[in-house]
């Protein structure tokens, strides 16, 4: 066996080292999540919890009229249904829109697609259910921002 000078060999070990360490750091960034240039504001707005915007309240009124809290519960924290405070969390828009509409009949949630207040209101009960997940909206009744309770 020739033996490499030592000089050759700690170049040799340097360069396997700095190879490693760029594979490592490049799987690393391969499973971060893409980074924002700025938070986007929410969809919603609120005062003292429980006055909100147009939009949220006519979604909070979808809500209570469609009887989510059947499944959802009152407080949108799950009885047969999956807790919404939790899901919306993660569920995009999109994704929101499509469960709404389509339903996952396999799970027992009903397509609410073709109710006429649904299609209006759906933003504005993504709006209202995201104002809850982010803890902004308290559970309970709703007001228009500016009413005096």
């Amino acid at each position: 066996m020739r033996r490499l000078p030592m000089s050759r060999m700690l170049m040799s070990m340097l360069s396997i080292a700095a190879l490693s360490s760029a594979a490592l750091l490049a799987s690393r960034a391969q499973d971060a999540p893409p980074a924002t240039a700025a938070a986007s504001p929410p969809p919603y707005t609120v005062q003292d919890g429980n006055k909100v915007d147009p939009a949220t309240l006519e979604g909070w009124k979808t809500w209570r009229a469609l009887a989510c809290e059947r499944c959802h519960g009152a407080e949108q924290e799950g009885l047969v249904g999956p807790s919404l405070v939790n899901s919306l969390k993660v569920l995009s828009k999109e994704d929101f829109h499509t469960t709404i509409m389509n339903g996952r009949p396999d799970k027992g949630m009903p397509p609410w697609g073709g109710v006429p207040m649904m299609q209006k209101n759906w933003e504005g009960l993504y709006d209202y259910l995201k104002g809850r997940s982010d803890g902004a909206i308290q559970p309970g009744h709703l007001y228009p921002i500016g009413a005096a309770q």
